[in-house]
């Protein structure tokens, strides 16, 4: 499953109030007969379910998960004997049903058969109902624990099994599933048609996908595996970009894994209303509409790379997840942090010139932030009931894996690597694996501590902080590291056994100095160095997962010049965090930041600019903000002159998107006139004719025009925003409106989020919008406060779950005890840890603001008068 930022993530973090523990191991299932007939007028279902399961002991039980199920009819016949009657309870709270029979069943063969039905549900998950067009659709999502809702199962991920498929469908509508159409034959009765599957390869429960409707397809083929990107009617041309990239996605991975495409085909859907980003169904990949289709005439390069990483993403869960399955829950990252490490080879082997090691660092710097709060979590993270396996899929398991992946990666060295992925995969493809079976197959075949080394990140909880001192004598050098855990706010110090990290570090002075590497294992180290070096960047290559601090100011300008990008943007990263953590002040990093105009790497200058906006969100006082201002256009005018502000044909995508880069910060931070100015006349001219601004600069020019914007301007987006189109455009029109600074329409863009127009799995997303602007924190706080019930009950637990993330953006000491009080009344239990570290950042951005201030208005004193241009 596929999410995309820290706003999605809080999208996916979605669980029931229920527990559910784990089922007794007294029953395998090895088949299971699937018959589904979807009502879509009376928005039902029914279902007729056999379980071939082979039972372990002699039991008169079968415990199934089960949840909102209406069974009507159950037998179950063992040992050749005639079918029992099963006397059915519900156990609700444990998401289970207990069929008990007569006589006690003998261990071996046994097969359970099912009669039930159940609502086609409107929450986005199990069997539920999507509505494009006029037209509805039956579709499931059932990930992590949701597939008890489609039909009674032995609903966990160790349990894999055979599916065999039929579904009863009107007519004029077609279906999809995990296996190829073997047979459609008409009936019963009028206006229906029964369409039968493939039987599925041994999978689990979570990965079962059927959809119903009038879907059409595109198709294309790699390898010889047919390819389809099905959409909703006079949409399938959007999916050509998809299409393409995931023909050269399966050639990649053919020639990477030791197992080639192990599914007979693959299926790409697009489907309207869905919860998450995508999911990884085997062989039938779903995905919301914005995560696959796009226009690519006027795309632009973020959402070209976003559909690409995505579908990436889940091409590579078919290998991990699908084909090897972790054990349990507590093991997610096995499948998610192994799907994102390994979508960027991928779209880098496809899309060189878009240097994926730079999202990579990105997205390595968002993981150590949220890392660092005193309530993260060990990637391997205990979890039993349904709200806490929701709960890990989080940047920990994605982006925290990934990284650490891509340290071990460097450290072995990519072809030992690779061999040791494919050993694993090897090893227990159709089968289910846990953290040691990976760790212990890089280390057979590395010959190296790579066992060692990847359990302390795995089983530790939090980034480790390597501190280094450099001394010279004479011509020798010599380095002291040691290690802790790094902490945004430092806790009270604890009896606790601190943690400890077999963490690969390399040295660098810079490009004309090999590295020195070593792997601190103990709290301290020291070791000789080749040369006299006092000036060490300690990230060589930006492959640690760490963060690194050496006692003193800013690392000298010399030495970041010498810095590959993606280095310079994990230094960027660090020098934030360590800011964070109060180990450097606020005037050396925005000294720091200052040295970065002549910065031409889009990312870079991103990762810079981020934090800059952050510092005019939430550091300034009023008095200080026009000397900020100031600075900052000094700072970025120049680039801006250099690129442009509207461009050339000729432009690279880099230039591209670092003229966007540029142009927002100029606008919305510094507030240049200027640029606020040019948004306003682009946008016009976007308006009248959408093939006259460059798509990359769109974004940018939408959210500056609207800080600015009207009545006028707010209805004529709204209006846009409803007629259709490619998603991306839908989407940029519809979160256009929370940019507006007026509270009126602020608060007329929060009231449309909960109207009918507005689906519901945008309606978190939009009030996050606004609550994400400043001019809007405060309203949309209140209006969640207000309208909590209408919310819970338009988008479900997922939604409620995405505000406990989004009142992170709040910064004030009464708004922490308002937020934790609120919550304690509205309890969201699926977003227990999410409320703590929304707690956390929420002090933290206080105590920055309170110890920082100051320094800031001191620095600003003697930097911020320049207006230059």
């Amino acid at each position: 499953m596929k999410i995309k930022s820290a706003a999605w993530l809080a999208i996916l973090l979605a669980g029931t109030l229920a527990g559910a523990q784990r089922l007794p191991h007294t029953a395998v299932p090895e088949r299971y007969t699937l018959r589904l007939t979807p009502d879509f007028a009376a928005a039902k279902f029914s279902g007729d379910e056999t379980i071939d399961v082979s039972l372990l002991e002699p039991s008169a039980r079968i415990v199934l998960n089960a949840l909102e199920l209406d069974i009507e009819q159950a037998t179950i016949a063992a040992g050749g004997g005639d079918p029992q009657p099963a006397e059915v309870t519900f156990q609700r709270q444990q998401e289970t049903v207990t069929l008990a029979v007569p006589q006690t069943l003998p261990a071996g063969p046994a097969k359970i058969h099912l009669r039930y039905s159940a609502a086609l549900n409107d929450k986005l998950r199990g069997f539920y109902l999507a509505q494009e067009g006029g037209r509805q659709y039956a579709v499931t999502q059932f990930e992590p624990t949701d597939a008890r809702r489609a039909f009674p199962s032995f609903d966990e991920p160790a349990y894999k099994a055979v599916f065999d498929v039929t579904v009863v469908a009107p007519t004029e509508d077609t279906a999809i599933s995990n296996g190829r159409i073997v047979a459609d034959e008409p009936g019963p009765g009028a206006h229906r048609h029964t369409i039968r599957f493939a039987p599925s390869p041994k999978m689990s429960t979570y990965l079962v996908a059927l959809l119903v409707g009038d879907f059409q397809c595109i198709a294309g083929a790699a390898d010889g595996i047919p390819i389809r990107v099905c959409t909703p009617p006079g949409k399938q041309e959007l999916g050509r970009f998809a299409l393409n990239a995931s023909e050269q996605f399966l050639k990649f991975y053919d020639r990477y894994f030791s197992i080639s495409y192990p599914y007979g085909k693959l299926d790409l859907i697009a489907i309207p209303d869905f919860e998450a980003g995508a999911m990884e169904n085997t062989a039938a990949i779903t995905f919301r509409d914005a995560d696959l289709l796009l226009d690519e005439k006027r795309a632009s390069v973020g959402a070209m790379k976003e559909v690409a990483l995505v579908v990436a993403h889940e091409m590579a869960h078919q290998w991990f997840g699908d084909l090897v399955t972790m054990q349990w829950w507590d093991d997610i990252w096995l499948n998610e942090g192994f799907a994102t490490w390994m979508e960027s080879k991928a779209v880098a082997a496809w899309k060189p010139e878009w240097h994926m090691e730079m999202e990579e660092q990105a997205s390595a710097n968002q993981a150590m932030t949220a890392d660092a709060l005193r309530n993260t979590r060990p990637i391997h993270q205990p979890a039993e009931t349904s709200a806490q396996i929701n709960e890990l899929f989080d940047a920990i398991a994605y982006d925290k894996t990934a990284a650490v992946l891509r340290m071990l990666e460097a450290y072995e060295g990519p072809e030992p690597f690779q061999r040791g992925v494919n050993r694993y995969l090897q090893s227990h493809a159709y089968a289910n694996a846990t953290a040691p079976d990976f760790w212990n197959a890089e280390a057979a075949v590395s010959k190296q501590p790579i066992d060692r080394i990847m359990s302390s990140f795995v089983l530790n909880p939090g980034v480790p902080l390597v501190q280094g001192e450099f001394h010279c004598v004479g011509a020798k050098g010599s380095a002291a590291l040691s290690q802790k855990r790094f902490y945004l706010d430092q806790p009270e110090p604890s009896a606790d056994r601190p943690e400890l990290w077999s963490i690969p570090v390399c040295l660098s002075a810079g490009a004309q100095a090999s590295p020195a590497c070593v792997l601190l294992s103990s709290s301290e180290k020291s070791f000789p160095l080749p040369q006299c070096r006092p000036e060490e960047w300690m990230n060589s290559g930006a492959q640690g997962y760490y963060r690194s601090f050496t006692p003193g100011e800013n690392p000298p300008q010399h030495l970041q010049q010498q810095l590959t990008p993606v280095e310079r943007l994990a230094l960027v990263g660090n020098e934030w965090a360590l800011l964070r953590a109060s180990l450097h002040r606020i005037d050396a990093f925005m000294t720091l930041a200052g040295q970065f105009q002549a910065e031409r790497s889009p990312e870079v200058m991103r990762e810079v600019n981020g934090h800059l906006q952050y510092v005019g969100d939430y550091l300034l006082t009023g008095r200080d903000r026009a000397s900020y201002q100031s600075w900052l256009q000094a700072l970025l005018r120049p680039t801006m002159r250099e690129l442009g502000w509207t461009g050339s044909p000729s432009d690279d995508d880099e230039r591209r998107a670092l003229r966007a880069t540029v142009f927002r910060t100029l606008g919305y931070t510094a507030r240049d006139p200027e640029a606020l100015a040019q948004a306003s006349q682009l946008l016009d001219a976007y308006l009248e004719d959408p093939g006259a601004v460059d798509p990359t600069l769109l974004d940018a020019i939408f959210e500056l025009a609207a800080m600015r914007g009207t009545s006028a301007l707010y209805d004529r987006l709204l209006a846009r925003s409803q007629e259709g189109g490619d998603p991306e455009t839908h989407y940029r029109y519809l979160y256009s409106l929370a940019q507006f600074r007026d509270p009126i329409l602020l608060r007329r863009a929060l009231d449309y989020a909960l109207s009918a127009e507005v689906r519901g799995q945008n309606t978190a997303i939009l009030i996050g919008a606004v609550m994400r602007n400043p001019a809007g924190t405060e309203l949309a706080w209140e209006f969640v406060k207000t309208h909590w019930d209408d919310l819970r009950e338009k988008t479900s637990i997922w939604g409620t779950t995405a505000v406990v993330r989004y009142v992170s953006y709040l910064c004030s000491a009464d708004a922490a005890q308002e937020v934790r009080t609120f919550f304690d009344a509205h309890p969201v239990p699926a977003a227990e840890r999410g409320l703590q570290q929304s707690l956390e950042q929420i002090r933290n951005c206080v105590g920055l603001k309170q110890g920082q201030e100051p320094v800031l208005a001191t620095w600003l004193s003697r930097h911020g008068a320049a207006t230059g241009r």
